[in-house]
C-alpha cells in the first residue's frame, strides 16, 4: 500500500509526500487537528493516526488501532472513520452527505479536498470520535 510509509512522525509523512498530495493531506490533517482536537496524532501502521484505540476483534483478538487514519494512496486519499456501533459503521452513513467520495465501511476514499462538504465531513469526524470501534 502506497500510503504505508517508513516515517516516524506526523510531519515526516506529510514531507514525504509529492505536491500537490501533500497539500491535500496536510489539508485533511488541519481539520482533523481542529475538528477533533483531543485526538492524538501519531504514526501507526505507517500513515497519519489519530486517537490511538485498543480494539477488539470479533474473534477475539486485541490490537492496537486508531479512531482516524489518513493514508495517500496510489489512486486516492483514503480517510478511515473507525467507528461502528448497533446502527453500523459511521463512515457508510455519510454516502449522501459527501457525495464526492467513495465510500466503504469505514473509508472515505477522495481525490480533493475541495470535492467535499467539509460540514459533513466535520460532523462524521466527531461521529467518530464519540462512537470509537466497535462492529455492527
Amino acid at each position: 500500500m502506497k500510503g504505508q510509509l517508513k516515517v516516524s512522525t506526523p510531519k515526516q509523512y506529510l514531507d514525504s509526500l509529492e505536491e500537490p498530495r501533500r497539500s491535500e493531506v496536510a489539508q485533511l490533517d488541519a481539520l482533523v487537528r481542529k475538528t477533533v482536537p483531543k485526538l492524538t496524532p501519531f504514526i501507526h501502521a505507517g500513515m497519519l493516526a489519530y486517537g490511538p484505540l485498543k480494539y477488539r476483534s470479533k474473534a477475539g483478538r486485541e490490537m492496537e488501532w486508531f479512531k482516524i487514519g489518513i493514508a495517500s494512496n496510489k489512486g486516492a486519499i483514503s480517510l478511515y472513520a473507525c467507528a461502528a456501533d448497533e446502527r453500523g459503521y459511521v463512515a457508510e452513513r455519510y454516502k449522501e452527505a459527501l457525495p464526492g467520495a467513495n465510500i466503504g465501511k469505514s473509508c472515505v476514499r477522495i481525490k480533493k479536498v475541495a470535492d467535499l462538504d467539509l460540514k459533513a465531513l466535520q460532523k462524521l469526524l466527531k461521529e467518530t470520535e464519540k462512537i470509537g470501534y466497535g462492529e455492527p
